[in-house]
């Protein structure tokens, strides 16, 4: 499979292979023929759609969460190329860019 990319923002999940390869060539100037794959939440941040071109036909994967939700990058109209780390990070419900939160050393007696 070939380069991963995040549709930032929510994505009407209603749509099928058609819908979101258009989505893809007219919003975001990519090719969905491309071989990369692309990944698009919807509202509730439960489930994800993945589409894919193998050269033959298109794949379009599906997948709930039955507990917690993903951490969804929410800048709209943004695509972002994704790291095999950062993939395995959002399948596991992490933020793909997290942050470390500066805390002052604590002064102990």
């Amino acid at each position: 499979m070939g380069q991963v990319y995040i549709v930032c923002g929510k994505t009407d999940l209603r749509k099928g292979i058609d819908g979101l390869a258009v989505l893809i060539k007219e919003q975001f100037e990519l090719d969905p023929f491309s071989g990369k794959v692309f990944l698009f939440c919807g509202r509730s941040k439960d489930r994800f759609k993945a589409l894919y071109w193998d050269g033959q036909g298109f794949w379009l994967l599906y997948k709930r969460f039955e507990n917690g939700k993903m951490n969804w990058p929410r800048n709209q109209n943004e695509v972002q190329a994704l790291s095999s780390e950062q993939v395995d990070w959002l399948m596991k419900g992490f933020s793909i860019s997290p942050k470390i939160k500066n805390t002052k050393a604590r002064e102990f007696y």
